[in-house]
């Protein structure tokens, strides 16, 4: 392994942490900007309701607009008063110079303790400098009973 290798896989797990920070602050435009142009963020494996796919970065942003919007008589889109997601276990596989993919884990707490956990599958790509997601694909292993974020895709037109 090389020091770029290393740098590599640094600013990608620098990616992934603020994917992770800016999507449970709501910090919709650090999030969308976590992906290429042409990214791509969709669920499989998904039960029901949870399943989403959204295709480039604007459609990305609008996604996620969503959670700041309320409908009339909605006050919220989940029942948490918080979100955290905490990453675990990564898997990072350099691919080229400018691609890479990565397998990890990740568990959700909200006001309940651990809400629902699962694991991305994403593809990298190195774009003006950054390690962006092209394609992130979230799969959901678990939910608690009475999770307080099950609703939530289905609550922003997933």
């Amino acid at each position: 392994m090389t020091v770029a290798d290393l740098l590599a896989r640094e600013a990608i797990r620098d990616s992934m942490a603020k994917y992770n920070v800016s999507g449970d602050r709501l910090k919709v435009d650090d999030f969308a900007a976590c992906f290429t142009v042409d990214g791509v963020i969709e669920s499989e494996r998904a039960p029901g309701d949870y399943i989403f796919r959204y295709a480039g970065r604007e459609a990305i942003r609008a996604w996620q607009n969503r959670w700041l919007v309320r409908e009339p008589g909605k006050d919220v889109v989940h029942g948490a008063s918080f979100v955290r997601h905490h990453l675990s276990t990564c898997k990072i596989d350099l691919t080229g110079p400018d691609s890479a993919q990565a397998r990890t884990y990740w568990v959700a707490w909200t006001d309940i303790g651990p809400d629902h956990s699962g694991y991305y599958l994403d593809d990298f790509r190195k774009e003006g400098g950054e390690w962006l997601i092209a394609r992130r694909r979230v799969r959901l292993d678990w939910s608690a009973p009475g999770s307080l974020f099950v609703t939530a895709i289905a609550n922003t037109g997933g």
